[in-house]
């Protein structure tokens, strides 16, 4: 007996069930994550976007953003925050498209874009010439906030940065889900599944050298796993090479003190590039962190609580 074919307009059909299936599944966990982790600090409209932060402490300002696919609470859950809180008024942003942030639609979310927005929220705020922080790709717009308004911006914090482009694939693979429509698609159906399969693997990369600290269990992952936190992410990651190639022909008019902090073992963002730009900026001091990876204010918090306190203390 002949075996019986699947017309091709039933696959289509099934296929279509099973991304719908994926979509209300994902829209459900991302209304659970919601539920479960509301917003930590309060918000600040600039533009007509929404920008959710953190506020803690007292003392000269002190912002902090934080780095790819992370939120607020991966500043908050390392104890970065409430360290420098007992010296500074500190600022975490939820930057924008991530945690409760928005990202504003119809143009490229670009360091110097959120530079700005940054800024706008700062003079809303009443915050003057602080110290900025960054962590990985939240070094972009750290950089490009001081490049664009040197006078607005008291010292730079330089953590595990891409400072320099490199030609590779990853970026660009991982900004599929930023496209439009496949993109919109990707992010509401497969690419929460895949995220939160391989989170395990991702989370020990990211660590490594370093184990990962028992206190990171508490990191609200799913609200990183919902569709615009995962399209914020791809967008960060398309942009990423062209904003390191713009920002870097720049970094040499930076004139303000700056500490870069870096681990020699990360395996996402080799020790070289703070090496190269600690050489671009003599006035810049690299505090170099031998047996540590890229998560460097989880695994060694003092070492960049003395960075900060040196661009503090050297900040006019």
């Amino acid at each position: 007996m002949a075996e019986r074919k699947t017309p091709p307009i039933a696959k289509l059909g099934l296929a279509a069930a099973a991304l719908g299936a994926a979509a209300l599944y994902n829209r459900r966990r991302a209304r659970d994550a919601e539920a479960a982790t509301p917003p930590a600090g309060r918000f600040v409209e600039v533009d007509g976007v929404r920008l959710h932060y953190v506020e803690r402490g007292a003392g000269r300002p002190l912002v902090m953003l934080h780095g790819m696919a992370a939120l607020v609470q991966d500043l908050l859950g390392s104890g970065l925050v409430d360290r420098a809180a007992a010296q500074y008024r500190v600022i975490a942003f939820d930057r924008p498209g991530y945690g409760y942030s928005e990202r504003p639609g119809g143009r490229l979310s670009t360091p110097e874009a959120q530079a700005a927005l940054i800024r706008g929220a700062l003079a809303g705020l009443g915050i003057e010439r602080p110290l900025v922080l960054g962590h990985s790709w939240g070094t972009l717009p750290a950089l490009a906030l001081a490049l664009g308004h040197p006078r607005d911006v008291a010292g730079l914090v330089l953590l595990a940065g891409p400072y320099f482009p490199v030609m590779r694939a990853e970026p660009m693979l991982l900004a599929v889900p930023a496209l439009p429509i496949l993109g919109t698609l990707l992010a509401n159906t497969a690419m929460p599944l895949l995220a939160r399969a391989a989170r395990a693997r991702i989370v020990e990369q990211i660590f490594a050298p370093d184990p990962v600290p028992a206190a990171f269990a508490a990191f609200p992952a799913e609200l990183g796993l919902r569709p615009s936190h995962i399209r914020a992410t791809a967008g960060d990651a398309g942009l990423l090479q062209l904003a390191e190639l713009r920002l870097s022909k720049r970094y040499a008019e930076l004139q303000l003190p700056v500490a870069i902090v870096a681990g020699v073992g990360d395996r996402l963002v080799p020790f070289a590039q703070a090496e190269r730009l600690h050489r671009l900026l003599p006035q810049s001091s690299l505090h170099r962190l031998e047996r540590h990876g890229h998560m460097v204010h989880w695994v060694a918090p003092d070492r960049v609580m003395t960075a900060i306190r040196e661009v503090d203390q050297r900040a006019v």
